[in-house]
């Protein structure tokens, strides 16, 4: 009996300690979020609103994003400059960087923001750090930016807010993909005309044969990637092409297809034949 109640008070006594080393970390990562002043005035509301802390933590670390919900919910974070503000966002990794910047690009044009200037750029053995500079109204919402990067099967493991116009991001890319269409074979696809590059998955496939209809004075540009983004090869022609066919690469996973000058030389729809499953 005895024993019994010592074993329910050690394991209520365990229970506490580790609910308030979660407060501790959760407060903490509020703190850096919030300016001095909103964070101290807010204090005790702060406490109540990320109540049980528990509920902000994943894989025994703090959940920046489900954080910035909660206080953007509360009216706690504002995300709105007065006028067009020049910000920085840095985006840090341990993948692949040429994959990590297609992604992160893509990302940041399908959320809104089409032009920004690379401001620096760092690799290391373990991890590769990307910034950039964007002139804009409005900090990107955490929120927006984690669901369109989850398309690319990406997660944001941490958010810190540097000052109020300098954000950083950590990414976990392990299960990063390229959200393209994948190609299957016996299944025609018609492209459209596009002032950027198509890109396909050519993972399931081994040949494509390329009609180039009517007025398209199409120079083929085509380059094929591994999964990580790492060029396997590159297939071009400095004719006018109409009907060819290549043969996939083994090792590759996805296909870039351009023109050599211009992706204006393509007016009208290129169609694509895909053969051979592999």
């Amino acid at each position: 009996m005895v024993k019994g109640l010592v074993l329910v008070l050690l394991c209520a006594f365990l229970l506490h300690a580790e609910s308030k080393d979660y407060q501790k970390a959760v407060l903490k990562k509020v703190q850096t979020l919030l300016t001095p002043k909103s964070f101290e005035e807010n204090k005790a509301f702060l406490k109540i609103i990320f109540s049980p802390p528990q509920k902000f933590m994943k894989n025994d670390r703090v959940d920046s994003v489900k954080i910035i919900e909660m206080l953007k919910e509360n009216g706690l974070l504002k995300l709105f400059f007065d006028k067009p503000t020049r910000m920085e966002l840095e985006f840090r990794t341990s993948g692949t960087p040429l994959f990590f910047v297609k992604i992160v690009a893509d990302t940041l044009r399908n959320i809104g923001y089409y032009r920004y200037v690379t401001k620096s750029s760092t690799y290391s053995s373990s991890e590769f750090s990307w910034s950039v500079s964007i002139v804009s109204e409005y900090s990107a919402d955490p929120m927006i930016l984690q669901k369109e990067l989850q398309k690319s099967g990406c997660d944001i493991v941490d958010i810190e807010r540097k000052n109020p116009t300098k954000w950083l991001y950590v990414i976990d890319m392990q299960h990063a993909r390229l959200p393209v269409t994948s190609l299957q074979s016996g299944h025609i696809l018609t492209l459209r005309r596009s002032l950027e590059p198509h890109w396909l998955n050519v993972s399931q496939i081994r040949k494509i044969r390329f009609v180039s209809k009517g007025r398209n004075h199409w120079y083929p540009y085509l380059s094929f990637y591994d999964a990580h983004l790492h060029l396997v090869k590159v297939l071009q022609r400095d004719k006018r092409s109409y009907d060819i066919t290549v043969v996939v690469p083994k090792t590759a996973v996805y296909l870039k297809i351009a023109d050599i000058y211009t992706m204006k030389n393509i007016k009208d729809p290129l169609v694509l034949y895909p053969k051979g499953a592999r």
